[in-house]
């Protein structure tokens, strides 16, 4: 069997003209898996294509059925392919890109790429996403709701989303809240522009942030004219004992810092409170995974200990997907107004996913799909720390009590060399250097990789952690020798 069956598969199976070229087999499975596996690897067939069943396929062929499927389960466990009951088998995402002429290029004109796999921070699985229990939900929410829903309605958001959420964050995260003080945002970015607007308007022009943290959230502020004073840390966490009277406001994750994975100090954050009240300066929460904890007790929202005085912002981001763009704002009742009136210019949330999302809570789904992810997430960050405890046991792992990422302490000096390493063998990390904003220029973050073990599929998570493993081995060998 050779370049004829090969060809013959590509036409008649796959309804397309692959122009394949595998070197010859000892058996079916075996040419018929190279065939495919080239297919893909090529960019012949595209990430999501689905491929014929087995019957289909072994008929096409004249083979028996159990060649083609265990070819297919091959495949499948080597990350090519993905199989789902109801959906069938099809062609995985998250493979890595083929530089042909139907990729657009990217900023700064190269060809787009996408790794094999992937362990940057910031992503939940979103493999993962409750499809069959969203579109429930949506059913339901859709055809109950009344007609005036459909217009422009509340800038705050609709009413059956924000009386749900006002049940939720009060008795899963400790919130203070009701209704009345919420405003639904598309996505924690959108809040954070609002909030932005708001420190302006009020002649505010500096805002206290974490030294570690997000690019992002740092360019909203300063997109907002707002220039941003970072706080120093420490093993307690950000020192917000060094909070400035001339701040105006301060953004802190207290929960869980980002990304180093600490809770805020419980003195730190009294004397953040003791600022606010003091100052008339506005605290702004981000509590980005606050459902995730493991290995020690939630941590409140700091907004439950000061109502008036902080901002408390949640997202369906990292519970759900980042690509429904829903998030929350809980307002102290001095500027729900003002945020209000200023995010009614700038509205751009949909109502059906609102309503579904309401229903989803409401329903009990979201806390079943929650206990589920937590479960899940823990299960790999397990299996990470055991991984690297026997294979790469230089690498001291932290803030593992907690949410999708991890922070991986390196020697010094390998963390530019580890992600280059790692890039090479088609896996994608992330430095802590990127994500440090330090009072002191001189002082530099130490070498260490954040790491998000949460943002694979299934299918990808084994192949991600034993390619991470290698790297980390040979990097640590190295710099040991």
């Amino acid at each position: 069997m050779g370049k004829t069956w090969a060809t013959h598969t590509a036409r008649t199976a796959l309804g397309i003209d692959l122009h394949l070229e595998p070197a010859a087999g000892p058996g079916l499975r075996r040419g018929l898996t190279d065939a495919l596996r080239e297919a893909v690897r090529g960019g012949r067939l595209l990430p999501g294509t689905r491929l014929p069943s087995s019957r289909s396929l072994a008929a096409d062929l004249a083979i028996a059925r159990n060649t083609v499927a265990d070819a297919y389960a091959d495949l499948v466990a080597e990350g090519w392919l993905t199989a789902r009951q109801g959906s069938g088998t099809r062609v995985a995402t998250g493979l890595p890109a083929v530089p042909t002429g139907r990729q657009p290029p990217a900023v700064g004109g190269t060809a787009a790429h996408r790794p094999a796999y992937d362990l940057r921070a910031g992503f939940p699985d979103v493999s993962a996403f409750p499809r069959a229990e969203w579109l429930r939900a949506a059913r339901r929410a859709l055809t109950a709701a009344p007609n005036e829903a459909f217009g422009y309605g509340d800038p705050r958001g609709r009413p059956e989303l924000r009386t749900a959420l006002a049940g939720y964050l009060a008795r899963a995260r400790g919130v203070r809240a009701d209704p009345e003080r919420i405003v639904i945002c598309a996505g924690f970015t959108h809040g954070l522009s609002l909030l932005g607007r708001l420190l302006r308007a009020r002649g505010a022009d500096t805002v206290a942030v974490e030294s570690y943290g997000l690019d992002e959230h740092w360019r909203s502020l300063t997109a907002a004219g707002l220039r941003q004073v970072p706080l120093p840390f420490d093993e307690l966490g950000t020192d917000t004992t060094e909070l400035a009277q001339r701040s105006a406001a301060v953004l802190l994750t207290p929960a869980h810092q980002f990304p180093m994975g600490v809770p805020l100090h419980h003195d730190r954050r009294a004397a953040v409170v003791d600022w606010a009240r003091r100052t008339g300066g506005l605290v702004l929460e981000d509590d980005y995974d606050g459902e995730f904890r493991y290995d020690r007790r939630p941590v409140g929202a700091l907004q439950g200990l000061a109502p008036d005085e902080v901002v408390y912002l949640g997202t369906a981001s990292k519970s759900l997907a980042p690509g429904l763009r829903l998030a929350w704002m809980v307002l102290p009742t001095a500027v729900a107004r003002t945020v209000t009136a200023v995010k009614g210019e700038v509205d751009t949330c949909g109502t059906p996913d609102q309503l579904t999302l309401a229903e989803f809570i409401t329903s009990g789904a979201y806390d079943r799909h929650v206990r589920a992810s937590r479960s899940r997430y823990r299960r790999r960050r397990d299996a990470l720390v055991a991984a690297l405890a026997d294979r790469a046991p230089a690498v001291r792992v932290t803030g593992i009590a907690a949410g999708l990422h991890v922070v991986l302490r390196l020697p010094p000096g390998t963390e530019h060399r580890v992600i280059r390493a790692a890039a090479e063998r088609g896996l994608a990390l992330e430095g802590l250097t990127p994500r440090h904003r330090h009072p002191d220029a001189a002082t530099e973050p130490p070498d260490a990789l954040v790491l998000g073990y949460g943002t694979p599929a299934d299918h990808a998570w084994s192949g991600a952690l034993d390619i991470l493993c290698a790297v980390l081995s040979d990097a640590t060998a190295t710099d040991a020798r």
